[in-house]
């Protein structure tokens, strides 16, 4: 896979994570060409921490892993979208999915 097409326009591309069971959006997070390899290698996803200036692979730690189900990206090839199965919390505060804050 050609994976330099993807950071044509910067190091880090947003990735959009989405439960396959509910299509509920769990999380966005950043990749780096080393971290969409290693998810596209190990089927877990792996993200580059913008705070930290590492990779990571979500759920190592926590044991809530995300198993990779299907990549796409989208017209401009610059964001992907990234169906998972889900173990646990996808949010590092307990929650099932980031986006539980309703603004309106």
């Amino acid at each position: 896979m050609d994976f330099d097409k993807y950071f044509k326009k910067s190091e880090l591309i947003p990735a959009v994570i989405k439960e396959k069971s509910t299509g509920e959006v769990l999380m966005l997070a950043y990749m780096n060409k080393e971290s969409m390899q290693k998810t596209f290698e190990t089927g877990y996803t792996w993200f580059y921490s913008r705070s930290r200036q590492e990779l990571w692979n979500k759920g190592a730690t926590s044991g809530h892993l995300q198993k990779v189900c299907e990549i796409y990206a989208d017209c401009d090839d610059d964001t992907l979208l990234i169906t998972v199965e889900q173990t646990g919390a996808a949010c590092h505060t307990g929650s099932h999915s980031c986006f539980f804050k309703k603004l309106l």
